[in-house]
């Protein structure tokens, strides 16, 4: 008998042993899905522009977690330069049509810290459901408020993976041994997330506030403009804070809360992770511990808890111009930034800025009722002056990757300038990006016909490889102008297009053809509608008056060169 107790003392050891060392090292919680309703992909299917940029932004987040955990010796220009290129010169241009498996992009993280990621994934399924309630048409306000209590109830049932719904400090985020390296080192990339963020919460707006199809559609329209210009000068235009929902949308937060706060926490996470990965003081052996650790406080309803108002008057003092500015409005301009990149903004219990924060004046409200939130006085640079974290202890600006090997000497030397070269120069280095070949060399159309208009892009027939990215680029700006996205004019001329926001409301209106021609193509564009006639001819009016360009096809004879000179 003893000898037979002593074998299962020693099999319940042993299993408790393998138990606990199994729940240290490794995930033990089951994935979730979308519940199921009749709003589901309502988003994707009404708004398919903003829809593939989050398929880009899920991109974005999980080949950076790859890059600083799988490749520790990596340089900052892995990030700063060939990834940040990578995304806003190609994915971000032309995003994922469906939803990306975070894991498969970043599987060495996903073995890192699989509880985070599933932790992520779960709260980017509320996101998601969030965004089909707000477009669907078919809910009044009293349905919309009921299926998002619902939603809220169903994701903070998984407490093993939901956010806190109790505002966090931002202790939490900046004022760990930890904090700030991922922002130091790499303020770009750090820029560039924030800016995915701004436009997460950006869309609250006007999928709330818009009072008909077409207002909603506008305001998204408008929203993906303006995260588009955050992008053309990255020093500057970039939120310089991390943005906040309650000042980004404040009718959203108002009106749900509890969601408002579970986003800001998810967003702060996705920093504080990236701190720890990117801080070397934390020993490789000791990051999944210091990762568990963090997402337990995240999820907790006791560590660094503000209540909602203070949560609230902290967002609004952190400066609404400093986290890339509304979403909508009249303005065409962003906002600009009152403080350093990356600055580190203390508060009390109650919200309030202390310290050399103490000073900062929140922007004052609207002087008429049609004025934007950008119209808002901003605070004075000297109203920040001794903000911590100077701008010369972040790292320098990389140089522009190499240009398209099809581009001219002339456009190859302009191809390095800043975004904010203006002028034929910058339109014509911007496009060769964008498109891929030397408008110098190539002929460009913009042609306004009875029923639209039509783009032209040609080139020297004999340069097949030239004549093959022609084509495909007109193939990709037809799919992207049909949902709606005007992001490759916009990334070429630095600015919205004339005619862009309504061709976006109306894209249902609006046909788009895409036609083989000797050395390139054409993308016709066709409306019986009044308005989306307009719309096209603005939009061709403005392309040709800055690009140079004629309004029609130049007799055979004429030399290609004369275009655009």
């Amino acid at each position: 008998m003893r000898p037979f107790l002593r074998v299962v003392f020693g099999v319940v050891a042993a299993t408790i042993l393998m138990s606990h060392r199994a729940a240290a090292q490794w995930a033990t919680v089951y994935e979730q899905s979308y519940r199921q309703a009749a709003h589901n992909w309502r988003f994707r299917t009404d708004f398919p522009a903003a829809d593939r940029l989050f398929n880009a932004f899920d991109y974005g987040h999980a080949i950076l977690s790859e890059t600083l955990w799988g490749r520790p010796e990596a340089g900052a220009d892995a990030l700063e330069v060939v990834e940040y290129d990578r995304l806003t010169r190609e994915i971000l241009l032309s995003p994922p049509r469906l939803p990306l498996a975070e894991r498969a992009l970043a599987p060495r993280f996903a073995r890192l810290a699989p509880e985070i990621l599933i932790m992520f994934e779960w709260a980017h399924i509320l996101h998601r459901q969030t965004y089909d309630v707000l477009a669907d048409p078919g809910l009044d306000s009293v349905a919309k408020d009921a299926e998002m209590a619902t939603l809220v109830r169903i994701y903070r049932a998984r407490r093993d993976l939901a956010f806190s719904s109790h505002p966090k400090s931002m202790a939490l985020m900046q004022e760990q041994p930890y904090s700030l390296a991922f922002r130091q080192k790499y303020p770009k990339f750090n820029g560039l997330i924030w800016a995915y963020h701004w436009l997460q919460m950006g869309l609250y707006e006007p999928l709330l506030t818009g009072r008909t199809a077409e207002a909603r559609q506008a305001g998204v329209a408008e929203a993906l403009t303006r995260f588009r210009m955050m992008l053309v000068e990255p020093e500057q235009s970039l939120p310089h804070v991390m943005p906040m929902t309650p000042a980004i949308s404040p009718t959203f937060t108002a009106r749900y809360p509890e969601l408002a706060t579970i986003f800001d926490n998810l967003h702060s996470l996705h920093d504080v992770v990236s701190d720890i990965l990117a801080n070397r003081m934390i020993a490789r052996a000791d990051k999944r511990e210091a990762l568990l650790l963090a997402a337990a406080a995240y999820r907790d309803d006791t560590t660094e808890v503000m209540t909602v108002p203070a949560w609230v008057r902290m967002s609004q003092h952190m400066g609404l111009e400093n986290m890339g500015g509304a979403p909508t409005g009249n303005s065409r301009a962003l906002p600009t930034p009152t403080v350093p990149r990356g600055v580190v903004m203390k508060h009390d219990k109650d919200g309030n800025m202390i310290g050399e924060h103490g000073t900062h004046v929140m922007p004052a409200p609207p002087a008429a009722a049609g004025a934007t939130r950008d119209s808002a006085r901003a605070p004075s640079a000297a109203e920040h002056a001794g903000h911590q974290m100077a701008t010369d202890t972040l790292p320098k600006a990389k140089p522009a990757a190499s240009p398209p090997a099809a581009m001219s000497h002339e456009a190859h030397a302009m191809a390095g300038a800043p975004a904010k070269v203006t002028g034929l120069a910058g339109v014509q280095a911007r496009g060769a990006k964008v498109m891929g070949v030397d408008q110098l060399t190539s002929q460009h159309v913009f042609e306004e016909l009875k029923d639209g208009g039509r783009i032209v892009l040609v080139r020297d027939a004999a340069d097949a490889s030239g004549v093959a990215t022609i084509r495909a680029h007109l193939r990709e700006i037809a799919a992207a102008f049909k949902n709606g996205d005007f992001s490759a004019p916009f990334a070429t001329h630095a600015q919205e297009v004339p005619g862009t926001r309504v061709m976006a409301a109306r894209r249902a209106k609006l046909r788009y053809t895409m036609r083989e021609r000797p050395g390139g193509g054409e993308v016709r564009i066709t409306t019986t509608d009044p308005a989306a006639l307009r719309a096209v001819r603005a939009f061709l009016a403005f392309q040709r008056d800055d690009h140079h360009a004629p309004g029609h096809e130049m007799p055979p004879s004429a030399p290609s060169e004369a275009v655009g000179a």
